[in-house]
């Protein structure tokens, strides 16, 4: 998927991506897996607060799911493209894990429970994560199931370091 079918995409969906949606985006074959991404009303509207919503770095940033989840590099050390582990114990704390877990997976936001339910799962088995391009951060969940997994994005950091 190149940048203008990522755009053209993202403005077929956007009147689909109300306050409580969860839309399927677009599906990958990456590292011997299925990777199926999906958009949340939640990650419009923190986007459009950012004024980030179809920018070329968010577009930029989405292409990169098509790199896949790859479990021997779970845990980037920075300056790679892809998706990557958001690791409760990291320390120093950053922004990213503020926004995932103090303000979303933990607080509990509603939001939760209309992915648990979009998926069929719990959200103690989701992997939090980050989805990584040079220009901004993407933050999400991952379900593994099988030979498939599914990220389901609900959140942006643009903070670089």
């Amino acid at each position: 998927m190149d940048l203008a079918e990522v755009k053209a995409k993202l403005a077929e969906l956007d009147a689909a991506i109300t306050d409580t949606a969860v839309v399927s985006f677009a599906a990958f074959d990456a590292r011997g897996r299925r990777l199926c991404l999906y958009l949340t009303g939640r990650l419009k509207r923190q986007c459009r607060k950012g004024k980030v919503w179809g920018a070329p770095g968010m577009l930029s940033t989405l292409k990169n799911a098509a790199y896949g989840f790859d479990t021997e590099s779970a845990r980037s050390r920075g300056g790679s493209d892809g998706i990557f582990r958001i690791d409760r114990r990291f320390r120093p704390r950053n922004s990213m894990m503020a926004k995932l877990f103090d303000r979303f997976l933990d607080k509990p936001d509603p939001f939760v429970t209309i992915i648990e339910r979009e998926l069929g799962t719990s959200s103690d088995v989701w992997v939090p994560v980050r989805l990584v391009s040079h220009h901004m951060r993407l933050l999400g969940v991952l379900d593994r199931q099988g030979d498939t997994d599914r990220l389901v994005l609900v959140d942006y950091d643009d903070e670089k370091g």
